[in-house]
């Protein structure tokens, strides 16, 4: 009986050391395929709510940039704008440049969702006092600026396809009104798709020209991506005060998905509204091509303020604002949905499978 029980005791150690190695592997496992999953839903609702809201950036971008192609002081509303992209385009005037904007929107919304979960809960363990708004802050900021390596090329075509609309639009009457304002509008040809523009633009110009307004794009996407990553979690720290203030003894659970779709929609409107003028910035130092109209951020800056006051680095906020809204909305919908649906699941599958072992014992065990 003792050599029975004491090896019923080393059976049971073995077991145990077998089971915790196990659950200590697969949460490892867990944890790596985590990060890559939020990487690809990032993906798939940055490129899904690009492309939704695409239209309502041609027209924001349109309604930026006019003063870089005209003198004129009046410059067209966002009713104007419409009207005239559809008299001279039609709908395709609207998608212009779509292929670049999802392709920018997918390499950001993967560096931007997957940066920041591993970045919050790294700046949470190692750096306690800098948590909280301030992780999500810092890991919004980093997640963006790495995707900035690839979304400002991006950018810089599909605003540059934006601006020209079809070919007939382009020679027709922006070229036209360009030679009529002494404007020297014409600085670059037309472009036919996103891979003889990328071409195109590095022959003229270089890489300076496929990542012109770079710094500009991080100023305006850094304090941006920040705000809206903080202003998120503060809205759902303040949703789950509020459910436990007022309703504290009630089962009833928000959807996860519909709490990402509001929330996300009023942190994405807010964020997009307080960085507007940075964004004006952004799009003109963008479109200009190589006839050099702003000499820089601060050049940019101080020449709008003064010609155009407080009103040119504001336009194009209502646009703006209207895109970020559902924008935001749908992108946060979509990273909640995707990861109800294929994180957790296989998460407590997986827990569930190693914990079943801990509750086996072996025939020798049982014999005992």
């Amino acid at each position: 009986m003792a050599v029975t029980s004491s090896s019923s005791t080393a059976s049971e150690g073995i077991q145990g050391t077998k089971s915790s190695a196990t659950l200590i592997l697969t949460n490892s496992t867990h944890n790596q395929f985590f990060v890559w999953r939020e990487f690809l839903w990032g993906a798939l609702a940055g490129g899904f709510g690009e492309g939704m809201m695409h239209p309502i950036d041609t027209v924001k971008t349109r309604i930026q940039s006019q003063a870089i192609f005209t003198q004129s002081q009046k410059q067209k509303s966002i009713l104007q704008m419409v009207r005239a992209v559809w008299g001279a385009d039609g709908l395709r005037g609207f998608y212009r440049g779509v292929v670049p904007g999802v392709t920018g929107s997918l390499a950001t919304g993967a560096t931007y969702f997957g940066v920041i979960e591993s970045t919050k809960k790294w700046i949470e363990e190692t750096h306690p006092n800098l948590g909280g708004h301030w992780a999500h802050f810092i890991a919004g900021a980093l997640g963006d600026t790495l995707g900035s390596f690839v979304y400002v090329p991006c950018e810089v075509i599909k605003q540059r396809m934006q601006v020209q609309g079809t070919r007939k639009y382009w020679n027709s009457v922006v070229l036209k009104d360009a030679a009529r304002s002494n404007s020297n509008a014409s600085m670059y040809g037309y472009y036919s798709g996103m891979f003889q523009a990328g071409c195109s633009i590095w022959k003229d110009q270089g890489p300076k020209g496929l990542y012109a307004g770079y710094w500009s794009t991080l100023a305006r996407d850094v304090p941006f991506a920040g705000l809206m990553v903080t202003f998120y979690e503060a809205l759902k720290e303040l949703t789950e005060y509020g459910k436990q203030k007022w309703f504290p003894n009630s089962s009833f659970r928000v959807n996860s998905s519909f709490e990402g779709l509001v929330l996300g929609g009023i942190a994405g409107g807010a964020s997009a509204y307080l960085t507007t003028p940075l964004d004006v910035i952004k799009t003109r130092l963008q479109v200009q091509g190589t006839i050099v109209r702003y000499n820089g951020w601060l050049d940019a800056f101080s020449r709008i303020w003064l010609i155009e006051g407080p009103k040119g680095l504001f336009r194009g906020s209502i646009p703006r604002v209207i895109w970020y809204v559902p924008a935001s909305a749908l992108t946060f919908m979509a990273v909640e949905f995707l990861r109800d649906h294929f994180n957790t699941p296989t998460h407590k599958l997986k827990e569930l499978t190693s914990l079943s072992i801990d509750n086996k014992k072996t025939p020798f065990q049982q014999q005992s």
